[in-house]
């Protein structure tokens, strides 16, 4: 594909956006809802294919489940996209306007970022969402989905184009997935002004490793939930089912449970019994494995690993300071959780645990941009620049400053 060709139509589509009022940006954005719901036989026509090729090629549940459209995820991602248009203009907003001792006025501004880029894989509603975001943000976008979900994502870009009625290179897809044109388009940094990873590790490691392009990383989630002495059990057991069951395949959900000694012999029976009417694989250590004798021996590399399926690593610990120290060691920043009836413990937990997303007796799974207000999201970003946690609107745009005079020189 030409890509230089294709940096450069965003870029200019990206000069028009910025101009449109909230009332345009709106408008395109209900337009693109509607075109959804218009052409939902023929998104999921297309989707079956990826989906059979997926079935042909032998990927698991999980990745399969992600990668499945259905009537209803489909009037989902419309939506999310009339979500997006009802949310506040989060452009020219001006953050700060001081006087300076020479009369200037410098003032912080909000505005477009630009041309964003996104690479990420099997789950075509991250497509819609994507296009929803930046088109309200102001900016215009190159998405660069994976090979599993070509057709449908081939299919949703195309109602874009043809129904936001604005210059269609506000929105384009890079058809061809191999991973010679991945890393070609990760060195566009003259036309792209951020590059935005969403799937698994090796994805995120691969486009930090090769980009030219500023990047915001996210996504990665080996969540922890550490179950308190002071617990309830029967709420613990409700939120763990949660955070692991709900959806295993996402970035939210659980893959360790961390059980205080002195509530693992009240809480594991039930629970490991509730997992495996579920089918979750339970890895644990061999304090757990002396109560449940059919759990898994766990490895080191267990308690690293983000599973994206139905396993979970468990392990039993002394306190809340072991619990802390084996998260600090294996989290990558993203969601944990401490389930406590003490004030005290979720305080520490609050204070200590250096993640993107803390929580006290809730699930990960909340780690989500509609579920903390912002409308759909991007992502959840892992790092600490810039932008942390769900990104929303406002974690696509940037700032510049503006200032006021009237006549003032530099002495």
């Amino acid at each position: 594909m030409d890509l230089i060709k294709i940096g450069e139509n965003a870029k200019l589509a990206a000069r028009k956006i910025r101009c449109l009022s909230a009332e345009e940006r709106n408008a395109a954005l209900l337009s693109c809802a509607a075109g959804l719901c218009n052409n939902l036989e023929y998104i999921l026509a297309e989707n079956e294919v990826d989906l059979k090729n997926a079935i042909d090629n032998h990927v698991g549940e999980a990745l399969l489940d992600r990668l499945k459209l259905s009537p209803e995820r489909i009037l989902s991602m419309a939506d999310g996209l009339r979500q997006i248009a009802a949310l506040p203009d989060p452009l020219g907003e001006v953050l700060a306007m001081n006087t300076m001792p020479n009369g200037l006025k410098i003032g912080k501004q909000r505005v477009a970022m630009g041309v964003i880029g996104i690479i990420y894989e099997a789950r075509p509603n991250v497509t819609s969402d994507a296009f929803g975001l930046c088109l309200k943000a102001g900016s215009s976008v190159i998405l660069r989905g994976g090979k599993e979900a070509i057709h449908s994502n081939i299919a949703i870009v195309k109602v874009f184009r043809e129904n936001s009625g604005l210059p269609e290179d506000i929105v384009t897809l890079i058809t061809d997935t191999s991973r010679e044109t991945a890393n070609r388009f990760m060195k566009l940094k003259e036309y792209v002004d951020v590059l935005i990873p969403r799937g698994g590790a090796g994805l995120i490691q691969s486009v930090i490793e090769n980009s030219t392009i500023p990047v915001i990383e996210t996504g990665i989630g080996n969540c922890h939930i550490f179950v308190d002495e002071t617990a309830d059990a029967d709420n613990a057991i409700r939120i763990i089912m949660n955070a692991k069951t709900q959806r295993p395949a996402v970035c939210n959900a659980c893959e360790t449970v961390l059980i205080h000694k002195g509530i693992a012999k009240r809480i594991l029976p039930e629970l490991c019994e509730q997992l495996y009417s579920k089918n979750v694989e339970i890895r644990a250590d061999s304090n757990v494995k002396a109560m449940i004798p059919s759990v898994i021996d766990a490895t080191d590399e267990d308690y690293a690993t983000e599973f994206h399926d139905y396993i979970l690593a468990m392990r039993v610990v002394d306190d809340i300071d072991c619990a802390l120290a084996h998260i600090e060691k294996y989290s990558t920043g993203h969601s944990e959780a401490i389930l406590t009836e003490s004030y005290k413990n979720s305080q520490r937990f609050l204070d200590e645990v250096d993640s993107a997303c803390v929580y006290v007796n809730a699930s990960t799974r909340f780690t989500d941009g509609e579920q903390f207000g912002f409308g759909a999201e991007i992502g959840i970003s892992t790092q600490k620049l810039h932008a942390r946690g769900p990104m929303g609107l406002k974690e696509l745009t940037t700032t510049k400053y503006i200032i006021y005079g009237n006549g003032q020189i530099r002495e």
